[in-house]
């Protein structure tokens, strides 16, 4: 028991490893910064993009979604930095990260943002329009603080996921904080690095999975 305590848990190791693993968690907050904004705004653009009356948009859109919510995260991000090269487009780490997230999240968020502006009844848009808005500040202003307000939980866990997906971007060398727990871990020989990253994604995620259930039931009631 003690030496399973010595190798998971060492206080000495954590406090060394907790500079680098520090800057792997800027690194981690630096590609949900990025991430997350960008993959709301396309998601929007998605969900209207699949509710448009313009059969090819629509259409189109709707295979944009279904495919980036089919391809695996991490096969995605593999070809965009080790595929592309070959056709003469080398990225940086971070840009293929924030590629491969965009595309990806922005499909979630997509699909999410539909099944909000959906659930908004007709006779919301019908008594909108009758006071004199355009369909679009209809869609702005009466439909869209509905629809987020409806499917704020969802919102909230792939937010949650997007996070946890950061940690995939270790494969492509980018140095977010499982990187370097496990450039810390291959130093040290010892697992606690990686014990204190976990903590630290413990930490940062326990509070948004407690507002997702406190607004579930919320919404329940």
């Amino acid at each position: 028991m003690d030496q399973l305590i010595e190798q998971f848990f060492n206080i000495e190791i954590m406090i060394a490893a907790w500079p680098t693993i520090l800057r792997g968690l800027w690194m981690t907050l630096a590609i949900c910064a990025v991430v997350i904004p960008m993959g709301l705004v396309g998601g929007l653009f998605a969900a209207l993009g699949m509710l448009s009356q313009n059969r090819a948009l629509r259409w189109a859109t709707i295979g944009f979604v279904d495919f980036f919510r089919a391809i695996p995260p991490l096969v995605l991000l593999i070809f965009v930095y080790s595929g592309l090269p070959f056709a003469g487009l080398r990225l940086s780490p971070f840009a293929a990260v924030a590629i491969a997230f965009l595309l990806n999240n922005s499909a979630y968020y997509g699909e999410i943002f539909r099944a909000g502006i959906g659930s908004v009844g007709t006779g919301q848009n019908e008594a909108a329009r009758s006071t004199g808005l355009n369909a679009s500040q209809t869609m702005t202003y009466v439909v869209l603080p509905q629809a987020v307000r409806n499917v704020l939980p969802d919102l909230i866990s792939n937010t949650i996921e997007v996070v946890k997906l950061t940690s995939l971007a270790s494969v492509v060398s980018l140095a977010e904080m499982l990187y370097a727990a496990d450039m810390a871990r291959s130093v040290t020989y010892s697992a606690s690095p990686l014990v204190l990253a976990a903590g630290i994604y413990l930490v940062i995620l326990w509070p948004l999975v407690r507002l997702v259930s406190r607004f579930e039931r919320r919404i329940a009631h």
